[in-house]
């Protein structure tokens, strides 16, 4: 389980390193509120528990960030926003950070490179050139890569986010993010994400499609 507190204190020592020698008002409110944020009761796959997860997969993998600490900002930030039933939650949570964070201290230019991360988790598909972004991502679907079991209590998380999409049509939507991301040409751009969470995310999504399209094709049950 996530700890409030100690999420706290990381992300009070996030921002204070993204000041660098800037001065800024008490980080512990700025946490509070994204913790808030992140325990909203209708979240149930977008939690804290996510966002640790996140941050986690962040630490593993910066050595490839060239900001490290701009990252686990954007991590923070890219799901501070959710509302399941909104399309726009990756643009609300860009906003928040360019709202939040200059009056937090941070520089206009962190600032406005965490909003851009946030902005790619739209797509996931970073460029070459991009090792920042590559983290995020990378950290974000780190979670495709599950165990089984981890796997089935993520997509079981995800439909209960989506109680109120009638199942047809959940199926539907759930089979096309996945067929999105099947044809990335790759879900991960870290070398490490490459060698240790490619082949395994790529089997859970192909094995959740499959069973998605059988169960759309099954017939109805007798009343």
């Amino acid at each position: 389980m996530a700890d409030p507190q100690a999420l706290r204190a990381r992300f009070v020592r996030t921002l204070q390193a993204a000041r660098g020698t800037a001065d800024g008002p008490d980080p512990g409110p700025y946490a509070d509120h994204l913790l808030t944020r992140w325990q909203e009761p209708h979240r149930r796959y977008h939690t804290v528990e996510h966002l640790a997860a996140v941050l986690r997969h962040v630490d593993a993998l910066q050595d490839h960030a060239h900001d490290p600490d701009v990252v686990r900002l954007a991590a923070w930030f890219h799901d501070a926003v959710y509302l399941p039933e909104r399309s726009e939650n990756e643009e609300r949570s860009a906003r928040l950070a360019e709202r939040a964070l200059p009056e937090a201290g941070v520089p206009d230019a962190r600032t406005a490179e965490v909003a851009r991360l946030v902005r790619l988790t739209v797509t996931h598909d970073p460029a070459g050139d991009d090792p920042d972004g590559q983290v995020l991502c990378d950290a974000d679907l780190a979670v495709l890569a599950s165990p089984p079991s981890a796997y089935a209590a993520y997509t079981a998380a995800v439909r209960e986010e989506y109680h109120f999409v009638p199942n047809a049509a959940f199926r539907e939507g759930r089979a096309a993010v996945l067929r999105q991301l099947l044809e990335l040409p790759r879900l991960f751009r870290t070398p490490y994400g490459a060698e240790h969470w490619e082949a395994t995310a790529r089997y859970n999504l192909r094995s959740e499609l499959e069973l998605l399209e059988v169960s759309a094709s099954d017939p109805p049950s007798a009343p």
